[in-house]
């Protein structure tokens, strides 16, 4: 056996999901979907506070406006979730109340992005603090807290594309939202139903790169205040739509597409549209050097 094959047989020939996606800590749950999410948040408190003190914010301000974003953000993406898949809540069999149970998973990204920033909006008036330059300061933040969220889903076996025999091919079991842990068969051995496209996975490089893109174009470039805005607004869908299309879960679907779909193409125009009017409107802001404060 040459070295090259010994490698290759040594290589997993698929990628692992868990088990069990919450812990019981003195009868408290923890659950993984929760954490990953608290995770993004922090991440992208932290830098954003970078950067808005880069540009002469106060010290203390973007945790002021977080604190509205945060919980517009939650409350706008569970209801988006709830309202474009209704099945579990309203359907045959559903139950509402489970509506209430964001720990188990479910926040419609696209509800959390426009509540969050109506919420950030609101706490910038609050606060005295410009939205366009709070906006400018949190889209890399934003987009990687996204990332980092998605690796909730992995915990939660949720959210996988298509059936695929690939080397990178995402193992999915057989899953107990309300236990949160993967289904056991007679041998107590967790019941797996596939092979699958791993795209929370996928969707987590695009926006960690889309995060340095836009870090990169502020330094290099004076872009207009709310320009950067408004081209992260245009380049999330770009990566959503392909995500999207390699997704199988239940969704809506309009003229053959799934909902998401739909709204990507809508939010990459008002991305364009933003980057066209703030563009015209609004003086140049100062390009930031290093992102720290000086």
């Amino acid at each position: 056996m040459s070295e090259l094959t010994a490698i290759g047989l040594a290589l997993p020939a698929s990628i692992p999901s868990p088990t069990v996606g919450v812990w019981h800590v003195f009868g408290i749950p923890l659950r993984a979907y929760a954490l990953c999410i608290l995770a993004g948040i922090a991440v992208a408190i932290w830098l954003t506070d970078r950067r808005l003190r880069a540009r002469g914010g106060a010290p203390g301000a973007v945790l002021d406006v977080s604190m509205y974003a945060v919980i517009a953000g939650i409350i706008g993406g569970r209801l988006y979730h709830v309202i474009t898949t209704p099945e579990p809540y309203w359907g045959k069999d559903g139950n509402p109340w489970a509506a209430l149970r964001i720990w188990e998973g479910g926040l419609g990204i696209w509800g959390a992005i426009a509540m969050g920033a109506l919420g950030a909006w609101f706490g910038c008036r609050r606060h005295g603090v410009r939205f366009l330059d709070f906006a400018d300061a949190a889209v890399p933040g934003v987009a990687l807290a996204q990332g980092i969220g998605r690796w909730g889903n992995w915990f939660n076996n949720e959210l996988y594309g298509r059936a695929t025999d690939q080397p990178w091919g995402l193992v999915i079991h057989q899953w107990d939202q309300s236990a949160g842990r993967a289904v056991l068969d007679a041998q107590g051995t967790p019941v797996v139903i596939g092979t699958f496209q791993p795209t929370f996975l996928y969707e987590f490089a695009f926006v960690v790169v889309l995060a340095v893109v836009l870090i990169l174009l502020d330094r290099r470039f004076a872009l207009r205040r709310g320009q950067l805005f408004g081209l992260y607004i245009m380049g999330y869908p770009l990566g959503r739509i392909f995500i999207e299309r390699m997704r199988t879960d239940t969704a809506e679907l309009i003229l053959g597409q799934r909902l998401n779909v739909w709204t990507s193409i809508l939010v990459f125009l008002l991305g364009a549209v933003i980057f066209w009017w703030t563009g015209k409107r609004t003086r140049i802001s100062q390009p930031e050097t290093d992102g720290v404060e000086k």
